[in-house]
C-alpha cells in the first residue's frame, strides 16, 4: 500500500520549562522526532510531514526534503492533522499518525499496524494496550466481535467506561479515502474544547467503516511531557541498545553503567568495562577493550585497540589495529597508527602518530596559538620522551628520539636525537643555606604576629 506519515510535533512542552522545542530534546544523543522520523522510514513512506508549531518552524532546513506544517493554535490532534490536507493533496493510500514526542516505538509495531489493515481492510487501525490502571489514557470501546466503536479520553469516561482495560496508544492508521471527510465531522464538544483526532474511531464505525486493533507494547508508548519522563525514555532506550549490542557479541562487566548513543557501533568481541560513554558518532572494532571511565566522541577504534581507563576521545580520533590510548590521555582529530602508544597524560590534538610510534607521559601536541590549528606529524617508530611539547606546525620522521622535557619547533629528520632543553645547573651547599634563612623567615613572622 501507499503510506504516508504525519508526524505531530507542535507540543509546547510547557512541563519541559525548556527554551528548546519538547521534541528537539535528546534521547540517547538524537532528538526525540528524529527517533520517530528514523524509524518510520524503514516503511519507505512516500510520503512524510511533521505538524510543528511556530518555535519549530525556524528549523525547517533541517527536516528537509521532509514537508512542514504549521500550527499556529494547538486545537487538538484533531486539528492538526487537518492543517496536512493541502501538504497531501492528490495523495491516495494510507495515513500513519505518530507522535514527535514518543521516540520508542519500534518498526515492527508499526508493520504489525499495516499488516492488520491489509489483513481486514479497516479504514481506521489504532494501537492499544492491556493495563489495569489506565489512569491518563483513553479507554476503547470494542464491540462484540472486538472491533472499536469508539475512544473516550479519560476526562470525559463515566464510572463503567474507567473500567474499561483496552487503552489507546495513539497511533492512528487511516485510509486517505475517508480521513478528510471523518476530520471535517471531529467536533470540540469535550471537556478540553479540543478536536481528538480519536473521534476518527467512533465516526468511522458509525459510518458503516470497518476498524481495527492493533497491539503495541506500552512501553514503546512512552510519551515524554516532563524532564522526569525523558529521564525515563532514555533509561529505557539505553537499555535497549546494550541489550542490542550484547547479543551481538559484546561483553559488558556493567551494563547498566555504560552510555550509548543511538548510531553506536560495537562490533563482536568489544569489551567494555564500568562506565564507558560513547556520544555520537563512535565505532569500536572486533577485539578492542575500552576500559572504565572513558568518553568517545566522534572516533574510530580498530582491532584489539585498547583504550583507558579514564581515556577521553574526541570527533576525528581514529586509531589503528592495536593502537593503545592509556589512562588520562585526551586526543582529538589525531590519527594514530598500527601499534602507536600514548599511554598516560597526554594531550594529542590535530596529529598523525606514526605505526608503532610511543608517547611518553605528558607530552603535548601546541596545536592552536589562539588563532589558528596546526598539524604535528609524527613518523613511524618515533619515541617521544615524557613532559615533551611539540609546537605545530612540527613534524618527527621515522624512528627520530625527542629528549624527556623537550619543547621541539623545528622538525626533526629520521632517526634523529633531538633535545630541547634549558641548561642544568648545581650550587654545592645551596639547598642547606636556602633551608635556614627560609626557617628565619618562618620564625620572624611569627614573632610580628604576636605582637
Amino acid at each position: 500500500m501507499d503510506l504516508a506519515l504525519i508526524i505531530l510535533a507542535a507540543g509546547k512542552g510547557t512541563r519541559m520549562k525548556s527554551s528548546l522545542p519538547k521534541v528537539m530534546h535528546a534521547v540517547a544523543g538524537r532528538p526525540m522526532v528524529d527517533w520517530t522520523i528514523a524509524t518510520a522510514q524503514m516503511l519507505a513512506p512516500k510520503e512524510v510531514v511533521l505538524v510543528v508549531g511556530p518555535e519549530l518552524n525556524e528549523l525547517a532546513p533541517r527536516f528537509s526534503p521532509h514537508k512542514l506544517v504549521l500550527q499556529t493554535e494547538r486545537l487538538g490532534t484533531g486539528h492538526a492533522v487537518q492543517q496536512c490536507r493541502e501538504a497531501l493533496e492528490g495523495f491516495e493510500g494510507r495515513v500513519l499518525v505518530l507522535f514527535g514526542d514518543t521516540p520508542l516505538v519500534s518498526v515492527e509495531s508499526m508493520q504489525a499496524m499495516l499488516d492488520k489493515a491489509e489483513q481486514t481492510d479497516a479504514a481506521v487501525v489504532l494501537s492499544v494496550f492491556e493495563r489495569e490502571d489506565g489512569a491518563g489514557y483513553g479507554r476503547v470501546v470494542l464491540d462484540d466481535v472486538g472491533a472499536p466503536s469508539a475512544i473516550v479520553e479519560r476526562k470525559d469516561a463515566n464510572p463503567e467506561q474507567q473500567q474499561i482495560t483496552t487503552l489507546n496508544g495513539g497511533l492512528m492508521l487511516v485510509k486517505t479515502a475517508v480521513l478528510w471527510d471523518l476530520l471535517d465531522q471531529v467536533g470540540s464538544d469535550n471537556a478540553a474544547g479540543e478536536y481528538y483526532l480519536t473521534q476518527l474511531v467512533e465516526l468511522a464505525y458509525q459510518a458503516g467503516h470497518t476498524t481495527a486493533i492493533s497491539h503495541v507494547p506500552e512501553a514503546e508508548l512512552q510519551g515524554v511531557n516532563s524532564r522526569v519522563e525523558l529521564a525515563q525514555v532514555e533509561a529505557a532506550a539505553q537499555d535497549r541498545l546494550r541489550t542490542r549490542a550484547m547479543l551481538q557479541g559484546v561483553t559488558m562487566l556493567d551494563p547498566s553503567s555504560v552510555t550509548m548513543s543511538f548510531d553506536t557501533v560495537l562490533e563482536p568481541d568489544v569489551m567494555l568495562e564500568p562506565n564507558v560513554v560513547f556520544l555520537p558518532g563512535v565505532h569500536v572494532s572486533a577485539g578492542a577493550t575500552i576500559r572504565g571511565f572513558s568518553h568517545l566522541e566522534g572516533a574510530v577504534v580498530g582491532p584489539a585497540c585498547v583504550v583507558g581507563p579514564y581515556a577521553r576521545l574526541r570527533p576525528g580520533t581514529v586509531l589503528r589495529e592495536g593502537a593503545k590510548i592509556g589512562n588520562f590521555v585526551e586526543a582529538k582529530n589525531a590519527d594514530f597508527g598500527e601499534g602507536a602508544k600514548a599511554n598516560h597524560l597526554t594531550y594529542v590534538g590535530d596529529a598523525i602518530v606514526g605505526a608503532k610510534s610511543n608517547i611518553g607521559a605528558g607530552t603535548i601536541t601546541c596545536n592552536y596559538d589562539g588563532f589558528n590549528k596546526a598539524r604535528t606529524t609524527l613518523g613511524e617508530g618515533v619515541f617521544i620522551g615524557s613532559n615533551s611539547a611539540l609546537v605545530a606546525p612540527v613534524s618527527v620522521g621515522d624512528g627520530a628520539i625527542v629528549g624527556a622535557g623537550s619543547v621541539i619547533t623545528s622538525d626533526v629528520e629520521p632517526n634523529a636525537l633531538a633535545t630541547a632543553r634549558g641548561s642544568q645547573r648545581a650550587v654545592d651547599g645551596a639547598a642547606e643555606k636556602f633551608r635556614a634563612k627560609a626557617k628565619a623567615q618562618k620564625e620572624k613572622a611569627k614573632q610580628d604576629a604576636g605582637k
